[in-house]
């Protein structure tokens, strides 16, 4: 036995002890304690494995940037992998379970790397899975995937709710010390709206473990009464067990918090974690400072531990890490950890100090070495003693426990993940956050001051100027009384020399000094390489704890200061953040929104087949009694359009309404057909090409004032349109003096199609629209009975006579049914977009299943449209390259089966008769198929090389897919009406 609960102190509730298990064993705990607490509490010093070498490993930290304690908590589809323990609080009930190996943990068959660490070095597998060549699929691929990760994500699905959430303030603060509590403290009395966001369960960060008095208190009780009045103030809200992990463009920050992730009991009606996007004008990085670990040889044993770790577990969680503990240090945090730790009881071994010239003062009793390293730790499972090494003389000093402490880094991450580098201070032997602007600040420890009482002053001082700048005269704070405080000074030690076995620098991914030794004779000296080649900085943790040991080696091999080396690129998230959290409530049937147009219940009473289009929920068929089929109906609904009349809805599609004196031009170079000089009151299609030439979207383009147009896009690229127009109009053309806005959603808009469409609709329009007054392409604003102002389109997407009738979205529903109303005495029928389908293909429109992104226009039909002669377009330069212009290129055909009784599926092939399947003999594809009951049989639109020569060969529709192969003809792709005489009716 070695870590046991102290008998006094700390801040849990001895009153209520909590059971949890790890490995299957039943523990002990109290409320208030994480699960690394309660594990070192019951003596369980082992608690994983590292991951290259399975060597045994033990708790380092108290906090988040724990490399070692990654356990798998819960069970079943609630079991999260890779959970630190020295985060994840305790409950009733808790499970827990160890990683990385098999068959038990005490007993790893993985740790036979170990013994072959000698041939498995820094880059072995660029060196070794190189060859021989097949052996990488057969042999090497399983073997790694096998190997990768460490915990083990669930298979069943998460039973549990996540939420997003938007808050905005005046200014966060993140992080709850010192600097942090004086900062919310500052910042609420003057009156501005604060977040104080706190990663832990518990407000008061580094005040929990201290024990300067402040005063004359216990440091714990300064920052319950803080947190007590910033609870009880009305502008400010506290987010405890919230991490913030990444700063963002316009100052918006997100941030995880744990609703109920640490609970035995969870509620179904609210969320387990919810991720806040947090929009403030000022941010204050509270964040402490994260103690560095020391360089030495058997430093990963489990049982060394970070000095100020060891000191929070005994004065927060009232836990010794051992019974004879053993400090090496560089600097006053060892004085510190060995007061401390003799305080309550606990025996200090040695205090080892790297320095001779140390003006600290060793507490009573304890014995002092200085000049001296730890040099080798001895043990297997856990440590039995340290090797001291002084000036050549080397002493074995029994222990259980090691403490260690080689400095502080300030923790920065947030303020350089907008591109900012770290700046390196000699004075402090650190990198400091660079000037990231008003927007993000670092203060207390994060901004380098050390001391108890800089960090209240600079804390306070720091919200101070920010209430000033937002017209807020700040209100007093009176920093506590800080009682003695030592001197945080230290001197950077990287790595100790003459170390007896592995000096580990990355603990989690089996990083040593060797390894990046290798780095730099190989020639991967550089920070960004070495940290590839090695792994060092690529686990879990990112570096948090091993990154700085790395850049100071690193320095000293190249002969270099760690300010030329500098550091790895930060990145959100600054620690692991679920997938759930990131979805929210987008998961399930919900992972995308549900869109019903303004006619979903029109549609509906008409008897609907639904399906999801897209973002879009839409009509298929509206199947009427005695049909058993869907062919049935869409076939029926084919028949009426034709010979009488039929009503769709179109809302769905895009519509972009542009404004001003340049919207024509503005308009003139997104399309590639000429649009400046589009009349007033008249349509046209546009065809939107991308920067290489191919096509990127068609629609139409309508006038409805001199600097008023109304564009339509396809359904499904409403977004990607506007996204486009909105790059071109701020990257492209910024001096042109237009604007555009997206109403698809203000716009019920139906079609109304057939040679009785004009009767129809004339009963319910007010103006004229006969072909005389309102001929093909008329696009204008009418009024309808009863004074309803409504936009009418003479557009065809089917080959027949056809409007299109927008009214505002909440009148759409009406105005549908008065339209079946009024065409009832002609056979009208209510028509979904299969038939749509059936109809475009027909009539030869092209629609996304053609333009697919691989088309240019003249390979779709309608290369005329580039024949306008216009100085310039987007995509203009690139379409007239040699590969768009080729004469074999696949070209829009239509195909007829030549047995009706054989279906054309879109994404066959097209061969040649007799032609073998193969790439080579590869003719062309299969677009779009369907039954057109108007021809009598299957056609299709294809692309086949050389098409427009090829009409009326014989051609082979190869489907190996679903197991078919039928003869077609090809033919032009108009199937119906090739003279246009229904659409000018």
């Amino acid at each position: 036995m070695t870590g046991y609960r102290l008998t006094s102190g700390g801040l849990i509730d001895r009153s209520h002890a909590v059971r949890f298990s790890f490995d299957g064993a039943s523990l002990a705990g109290h409320a208030g304690d994480t699960l690394a607490s309660a594990l070192l509490a019951n003596d369980r010093l082992l608690v994983g494995r590292s991951f290259k070498y399975h060597r045994p490993r033990g708790i380092v930290t108290a906090g988040p940037s724990e490399p070692n304690a990654l356990v798998t908590v819960g069970s079943g589809a609630r079991r999260d992998p890779n959970t630190r323990a020295t985060v994840a609080e305790l409950h009733d009930g808790l499970v827990a379970n160890s990683q990385n190996r098999w068959p038990s943990l005490a007993r790893d068959i993985g740790a036979v790397n170990d013994l072959m660490s000698r041939f498995l070095s820094a880059g072995f597998y660029y060196k070794t899975f190189m060859w021989p060549a097949a052996f990488w699929e057969k042999v090497y691929e399983p073997l790694i995937r096998r190997a990768a990760g460490l915990g083990r994500t669930k298979l069943p699905r998460d039973p549990d709710a996540y939420e997003k959430s938007w808050a905005h303030c005046d200014l966060l603060v993140v992080g709850s010390g010192p600097a942090g509590l004086a900062a919310a403290l500052v910042a609420a009395r003057a009156g501005l709206r604060v977040i104080l966001a706190e990663q832990d369960f518990v407000f008061g960060g580094a005040l929990l473990g201290e024990t300067t008095r402040l005063n004359g208190e216990a440091p714990f009780l300064f920052a319950r009464h803080a947190v007590d009045e910033l609870h009880n103030s009305p502008n400010v809200t506290l987010l405890p067990r919230t991490t913030v992990f990444g700063w963002y463009d316009d100052n918006v920050f997100g941030a995880l918090e744990r609703v109920q992730k640490h609970g035995a009991a969870i509620d179904a009606a609210r969320p387990v974690e919810c991720l806040w996007r947090i929009v403030t004008k000022h941010a204050i990085l509270a964040t402490g400072a994260e103690e560095r670990p020391l360089v030495f040889g058997g430093n990963d044993r489990p049982g060394v531990l970070m000095a100020d770790a060891a000191r929070i577990y005994a004065n927060r969680f009232g836990v010794a890490v051992g019974k004879s503990v053993a400090v090496f240090t560089n600097g006053s945090s060892g004085y510190r950890t060995a007061a401390d730790l003799s305080a309550q009881g606990i025996e200090v071994a040695a205090l080892i100090d790297t320095r001779t010239d140390a003006p600290d003062a060793a507490p009573e009793g304890v014995r002092l070495i200085r000049g001296a390293s730890v040099v080798d730790t001895k043990g297997r499972q856990r440590v039995r003693a340290v090797v001291s090494d002084r000036g050549g003389f080397e002493e074995l000093i029994a222990c259980d426990a090691v403490a260690m402490s080689g400095g502080w880094s300030p923790v920065i991450h947030l303020a350089c993940q907008r591109g900012g580098k770290p700046v390196w201070s000699e004075a402090l032997q650190a990198f400091l956050a660079p000037d990231a602007g008003p927007g993000l600040i670092t203060a207390g420890a994060a901004a380098g001051h050390y001391r108890l009482s800089e960090c209240f002053e600079d804390g306070a001082r720091k919200a101070a100027a920010i209430a000033e700048a937002l017209g807020r005269p700040a209100a007093a704070f009176a920093p506590p009384v800080v009682g003695e405080e030592a001197d945080p000074s230290f001197k950077a030690l990287w790595h100790v020399p003459g170390a007896k076995s592995k000096a580990f620098v990355d603990f989690q991914n089996d990083v040593h000094t060797g390894d990046l030794g290798l780095a730099v004779r190989e020639g991967f000296g550089h920070v960004e390489h070495a940290k590839r080649y090695t792994t060092s900085g690529m686990a879990t943790d990112q570096g948090k704890l091993g990154n700085i040991n790395a850049v100071g080696i690193l320095a000293g091999m190249r002969g270099v200061s760690p300010a030329e080396v500098g550091t790895t690129t930060f990145r959100p998230f600054y620690t692991p953040v679920s997938f759930g959290a990131l979805a929210g409530t987008s998961a399930g049937e919900h992972a995308m929104p549900v869109r019903r147009s303004p006619l979903h219940g029109w549609a509906a009473r008409n008897g609907a087949v639904f399906i999801d289009v897209g973002l879009w929920y839409r009509p298929a068929w509206f199947p009427r009694a005695g049909e058993t089929a869907w062919r049935e109906s869409v076939d029926r609904e084919v028949r009426t359009v034709r010979e009488s009349a039929g009503l769709c809805d179109v809302s769905t599609l895009g519509k972009i309404e542009v404004f001003g004196p340049d919207a024509a031009e503005f308009l003139n170079r997104l399309y590639c057909n000429p649009m400046l000089r589009l009349p007033v009151g008249k349509a046209r299609y546009g065809l939107m090409l991308r920067e290489d030439g191919m096509v990127f979207d068609d629609g139409t383009v309508s006038r409805l004032g001199e600097e008023h147009f109304l564009i339509t896009t396809t359904t499904a690229m409403a977004g990607g349109v506007l996204t486009h127009m909105e790059f071109a109009a701020q990257a492209l053309w910024p001096e042109l003096r237009v604007r555009f806005l997206s109403v698809s959603d203000q716009w019920a808009q139906m079609s109304i199609a057939g040679p009785k469409a004009r009767t129809i609709l004339q009963a319910l329009v007010e103006d004229d629209i006969s072909s005389a007054a309102f001929p093909f392409l008329a696009a204008r604003e009418v009024r309808l009975k009863g004074n309803l102002r409504a936009r009418l389109f003479r557009i065809s997407f089917s080959g027949e006579l056809a409007y299109e009738l927008a009214v505002p979205a909440g009148y759409g529903e009406a105005v549908a049914d008065a339209l079946m109303r009024a065409g009832a005495p002609h056979g009208i029928c209510a028509y979904g977009v299969e038939t749509l389908n059936v109809l475009r293909i027909e009539k030869g429109h092209v629609t996304h299943a053609e333009l697919d992104g691989r088309v240019t226009p003249d390979d779709a039909g309608l290369g005329r449209m580039l024949a306008g002669g216009k100085p310039d377009f987007i995509g203009k330069r690139l379409s007239t390259r040699f590969g768009l212009t080729a004469a074999d290129r696949a070209q829009l055909v239509g195909l007829r089966a030549l047995e009706a009784d054989k279906d054309i599926r879109a994404g066959a092939h097209l061969l040649k008769d007799g032609a073998k399947p193969s790439t080579l003999n590869d003719q062309g594809w299969v677009s779009s198929a369907c039954f057109s009951p108007t021809v009598g049989g299957p056609i299709a639109l294809a692309f086949l090389k050389s098409g427009r020569e090829r009409y009326g060969e014989k051609i082979v529709v190869w489907d190996q897919l679903r197991g078919a192969e039928t003869m077609a003809e090809v033919c032009d792709p108009v199937f119906v009406d090739p003279g246009n005489a229904k659409l000018m009716a």
